[in-house]
């Protein structure tokens, strides 16, 4: 997954250095309240330890941009290679992705002592012009990679923290005040020939290139997202109990792990409530509901008599909008109401569309190990745009894809509505 920019000013090799610098203080940010406790554990196959995510992300830069370039270059620790290899099956072995969590040893402070170590053998590499063009942009693409992993530390936390009888809270989060909800209103979009993708024009990963033409029909898209209130209303109708709504692998899942609503809500006579990184609170009927796996959104979709958009119709529309919204940044670490004029493309939830994730016209995943990235998962995953709330602002953009098997429900995933015009 190349970064696009091949010629590099003085300016931008400084610019690319302290991008560096600030993304690697951004994780110890939002890591620095957790104890050694919170950042061992692992809730599940899919998560992993905080403790891994800050490791790993320090053994790419390790591995794809030091490594190659020193002369005199030791690793820090001889079993990290194998300890903190995620699936990078040229770069070697690895350990098993559900055992993580058993990974006791190294203990976290001796994590943190080889994040300063990388941190310091790269920025001297880097002021001492020791990294050509090619390796800078392997740096450019480590830390959109480590920008992932902080939104990756945050949701397996979550997930983490709601299997405790407590209910911990990560951080306190701002007020926000309760918003009266409009009724979804459609905007028209019209058919013909368009082009999606990068553009080649600022980072971008490889599986968003190359940009190239589609044929859409003309199509309506909700003017926000779907909110708790109305997914409430799905929920009433007895939805779950309905499979005619349902995919038959979505029925399937529903009947197998008995899923009756969104992943951290609980619904009783006395209690509406989600849990959320501030703990757990009454359910708000005013936020976009998240949490949801593909086949819940799709079901929504069908029972409101819609449809899910395509991830061209998607990026389509939302090319034309300004990258403003919930981000991490905000620290209310959940989705928001939406704000006036706002059409919530960008921050609060992932939105799912009805787009298998697969390879782009034209697409070749990039030589060597860093065409492990993406390519090798274009099968069996379905495509997310747009951030979410645990995003940073500036690694999303209008042709960003994300991708999640179906059946995935601990991201912070929701969904608008679409249908043919």
């Amino acid at each position: 997954m190349p970064a696009t920019a091949t010629n590099r000013s003085s300016a931008a090799a400084t610019d690319g250095i302290e991008q560096f610098l600030a993304v690697r203080a951004a994780s110890r940010k939002l890591t620095a309240a957790l104890s050694p406790e919170d950042c061992q554990p692992q809730s599940m196959p899919d998560a992993s330890p905080v403790k891994w995510h800050l490791a790993h992300t320090t053994w790419f830069f390790e591995t794809f941009v030091l490594e190659p370039v020193l002369a005199d270059f030791r690793p820090f620790h001889p079993d990290f290679k194998f300890l903190f290899n995620s699936y990078y099956q040229t770069v070697g072995a690895q350990h098993p992705r559900p055992q993580r969590g058993l990974l006791t040893r190294p203990p976290l402070d001796q994590v943190w002592a080889y994040r300063d170590a990388i941190d310091e053998q790269l920025k001297r590499a880097w002021d001492a012009g020791d990294l050509d063009d090619a390796r800078r942009a392997i740096v450019e693409i480590g830390v959109h990679h480590e920008q992932q992993h902080q939104e990756l530390v945050l949701t397996d936390l979550k997930h983490l923290y709601a299997q405790s009888c407590i209910e911990p809270a990560y951080a306190a989060a701002p007020q926000v005040a309760q918003q009266s909800v409009a009724s979804l209103e459609w905007r028209h979009f019209e058919g013909g020939v368009q082009r999606i993708g990068n553009d080649g024009s600022g980072f971008a990963f490889d599986n968003e290139m190359p940009r190239h033409r589609v044929v859409v029909e003309a199509f309506d898209l909700t003017d926000r997202l779907v909110t708790n209130g109305e997914y409430l209303e799905f929920i009433e109708d007895g939805s779950y109990s309905e499979p005619s709504l349902w995919l038959s692998d979505g029925w399937a899942t529903v009947c197998e792990l008995e899923w009756k609503a969104p992943l951290y809500w609980r619904l009783g006579e006395d209690e509406r409530s989600t849990f959320t990184l501030s703990g757990r609170r009454d359910l708000r009927l005013d936020e976009p509901v998240t949490h949801l796996s593909y086949y819940e959104a799709d079901a929504f979709a069908r029972w409101a008599g819609t449809r899910l958009p395509s991830e061209a119709e998607w990026e389509i529309a939302a090319g034309s909008e300004l990258k403003e919204g919930n981000f991490v940044e905000s620290g209310l670490f959940h989705p928001r109401p939406r704000q006036t004029s706002s059409h919530q493309f960008f921050g609060d939830t992932w939105e799912w569309t009805q787009s298998p994730y697969g390879p782009y016209p034209g697409y070749r995943p990039p030589a060597g190990a860093l065409g492990e990235y993406n390519g090798k998962f274009m099968a069996n995953q379905m495509t997310l745009r747009g951030g979410s709330c645990a995003t940073p602002r500036s690694h999303v953009r209008a042709t960003y894809r994300n991708f999640f098997p179906p059946d995935a429900r601990w991201q912070f995933s929701g969904l608008r509505l679409a249908r043919d015009a």
